[in-house]
Formats: C-alpha cells, structure tokens, sequence
C-alpha cells in the first residue's frame, strides 16, 4: 500500500507502518458492512478466516471451517463481492492444465489470497494490535515460526494479478492412480493461442530443500500442453532441464 511505504520512508519504523495498515484494515471492515448488504456477515467471515486458510497445506479454502453445513452456492456472492472490492484474490482450480482454463474451472475449489501482502501480515498477526518492530524484523530475517510459503504465494498472486492474469491452479487429489495425485500452484497463458505449448504451470518454493515431484508428475502427463515450466524460489536465475528457475521479483517478467 503506497501510505504505508510513505509511512516507511519517513520514520524507518515498522510499528509506525503497522498502524497505517491497521487503519487501512478497519477501512475495509466499514466498507463491508456499510456496502456488502445482506451478505456483510458471510463476507467478513472469509475476509477474517483468510490467513487462517493459506496456512493450510495446500491454501484451497475450506468453508467447512466456517460452517459445516455450509455450501459453495450459499458463499459464492460473497467470495465475488471481496474480489470485486479488490480486497482479494481469487484463484479457481481447473480440471486440466490445458487451453481454455476459465472453461475448466471448478467454482466450488479456489485459494482466496488477500490483494496486499503488507496487509496480510498486519491481519494475520492481530492478537494483541500493533505488529512489534522485533516481529517484523523476524519475518524480514526467517527467523520466525510460520508458513512462509503462504507469504511467497500470496505475494506471486498479487504480481500475477497486477500483470493482468487470470489466476489458476490445478489440484488433483486422485486416490486412484498417484500419478495423477499432484498440486501445481499456478497455471498461466501465453498471449498467443495455440493449440500446444499454451499454458506454463508455476510452482513456489518458500525453502532451499524442495521436491518437485508434482511438477514432473505435470510434465509427463500434460506435455503437449505445456510451455516453459517456471519454480519460483529464494535463489538466483537457473535452468535445469525443463525448469527455469526465477527468484521472486522475477514473477512480473513472466
């Protein structure tokens, strides 16, 4: 958020910038309940089980933890309303990797990420207000107990997303064939159409030891429909056999 970068660039202060963006945050929760109408209650549900939520393994939303009983159906004007808001990100799972992922997607299997990281960590670390400067500092450094790929991946989705992408991952959790048993964290298109080689699947790696397993399972099956297979990892630029390797403020070049 530029206030909270201006905020930075002035006092050096990271308490100082976590009050902007608490301001900023309770900003939101008054536009839901002065806008969202009959669905404020749902929408601020979401908006406040999303940290929550990327934590899990694989970061799908689960509405069950919200509600049990609850259904895609009866949440879906509510997941809209925030992303029409730009207060989040939504992500749709697609039933295969391949040319026209918008007209393969599952409504019912999405990643909602939060449209500003910055936000995210202000949000997610609320329990006693102000975010310390020694908190801050540990994320800054890794030194801090938490899913740091919910981090990476929320900041990929954003870049994505300023770029003008659609966001799409593939997930298949088939207890059938473990071959087809894989989670590719993103799926992006070329600008030009073809029939092969349109879509390039991205994976991100918040660690130095990773596996790649779910990408190569892609590969194999999905290649004629695959381009340039892209990790995205805390090291430097690396080409080793299909992947190319970018660090994360590579992500806008794609």
């Amino acid at each position: 958020m530029p206030q909270a970068i201006l905020e930075y660039q002035d006092t050096r202060s990271f308490e100082d910038v976590d009050r902007i963006k608490r301001q900023i945050l309770n900003l939101y929760h008054n536009c839901i309940d002065r806008y969202a109408g009959k669905y404020a209650t749902k929408v601020n549900s979401i908006y406040e089980a999303i940290p929550a939520q990327l934590q899990l393994h694989d970061h799908k939303f689960q509405l069950a933890d919200l509600d049990k009983n609850a259904r895609f159906r009866n949440y879906a004007s509510a997941f809209f309303w925030l992303r029409d808001a730009k207060m989040v990100n939504l992500a749709f799972n697609t039933t295969e990797p391949s040319i026209g992922l918008g007209l393969k997607q599952k409504d019912n299997s999405l990643k909602c990420y939060m449209n500003d990281t910055g936000l995210m960590i202000s949000h997610a670390f609320n329990e006693r207000g102000i975010v310390s400067e020694q908190l801050y500092q540990k994320i800054l450094k890794d030194k801090l107990e938490i899913n740091a790929g919910m981090l990476m991946e929320n900041i990929v989705a954003q870049m994505l997303v300023a770029n003008d992408c659609k966001l799409f991952f593939y997930s298949n959790s088939s207890r059938e064939n473990k071959d087809d048993r894989m989670e590719i964290d993103f799926l992006i298109t070329k600008s030009t159409i073809t029939s092969r080689h349109n879509i390039s699947p991205i994976e991100v790696k918040s660690s130095t030891g990773f596996s790649t397993v779910s990408m190569e399972k892609c590969l194999k099956k999905y290649s004629t429909h695959l381009s340039q297979a892209y990790i995205v990892h805390t090291g430097d630029v690396d080409r080793d056999g299909d992947y190319l390797y970018i660090p994360l403020y590579m992500v806008p070049c794609l």
